[in-house]
This record gives C-alpha cells, sequence and structure tokens, in this order.
C-alpha cells in the first residue's frame, strides 16, 4: 500500500475516529488532540500496519493505547505536582507541616533528578512520564538496550543520592 492510499484509508475513519476520541476523553479539545495524535502515530509507523489486516482495529487500538498513556502521564505528574494549598485538613497544623515536609522533599528529588547528567536524566524523566522503553528508544534515537542502561543507571545514582530519605 502506498503512502497516498494509506493517508486515503485512514481519512476515511476520520468521522468515526474523532467519535472515539471523545468517548475517551469527554471534552472536544482534548478529542481533536487525540486523533491528531492519533493519525500521526498512524502514519509514523505506517510500515508496521501488515495490509491484509484491519486498518480501522489497527487505529482504534493506536487511539485507545495513546489515551491510556496519556491518562497515565497525567496521573503520575499531577501526583509528583500536587501543591493544593486549599485541601481540607482535619488536623491543619500537622498537615500543613506534613505538607511542607512533603514539599520540601519533592524539591529535593527533583533537585538530584535535575543534577544527573542529561543522558542519564532525560531517559529517566520519560520513562518517569509513562513513556515506553520503545517510545523513548525512538524518540531519543538509541539503541532500546542503552535506554534501558541508562535509566537503569539514574536510578542507581538517585538511591545512592537520596539514600537518606529512606525509612
Amino acid at each position: 500500500m502506498t503512502v497516498l492510499e494509506f493517508n486515503y484509508q485512514v481519512t476515511t475513519f476520520q468521522d468515526k475516529l474523532n467519535a472515539f476520541a471523545r468517548t475517551l476523553t469527554k471534552d472536544e479539545e482534548d478529542a481533536k488532540d487525540l486523533f491528531q495524535e492519533t493519525v500521526l502515530k498512524a502514519m509514523k509507523y505506517r510500515d508496521k500496519f501488515v495490509s491484509p489486516t484491519n486498518l480501522k482495529a489497527w487505529l482504534y487500538t493506536i487511539m485507545k493505547n495513546t489515551f491510556i498513556n496519556d491518562y497515565r502521564r497525567r496521573k503520575l505528574v499531577t501526583m509528583i505536582h500536587d501543591d493544593s494549598p486549599n485541601s481540607f485538613m482535619l488536623n491543619s497544623q500537622t498537615s500543613q507541616l506534613q505538607s511542607q515536609t512533603s514539599q520540601l522533599y519533592t524539591e529535593e528529588i527533583l533537585s538530584k533528578i535535575n543534577n544527573l547528567d542529561e543522558e542519564y536524566s532525560v531517559p529517566f524523566m520519560k520513562h518517569v512520564e509513562g513513556f515506553k522503553y520503545k517510545e523513548i528508544s525512538d524518540e531519543l534515537n538509541l539503541p532500546i538496550g542503552t535506554v534501558k542502561s541508562r535509566i537503569y543507571m539514574a536510578r542507581q545514582q538517585l538511591m545512592e543520592e537520596l539514600k537518606e530519605f529512606r525509612a
């Protein structure tokens, strides 16, 4: 299948993919972003599509996986950067102290991550954000073994740097 044929086939599913994206995201703007990202991934990995298989199912799978990965990333970022000062607190003094301590720990951890060499910190942060090894490998144009090794080394360095925080 040529690139032109592939692109034409993808556009025939545009309305159905947009509807599926709206169902997943429950938001028009997020649905547009999800659709666009799905089409970009389909174009990027079109050589991985085996022609006699179901293109519609392949596109839906890309969209569903993209949505799930994006949800994981957002959830992780929310967990790392939850600075909600207006939280309801039963014991405000204790909770406030815990919140400040937690904030200091978070800042210290992020500082240690930022102090890593770039060759280790970039793959590590992408992994923390929820990217798969293969995605990191493709984006950084590195062999997957190198990506795994650098993430492992970053973890080891951070464990050593942050051993004072262990219970």
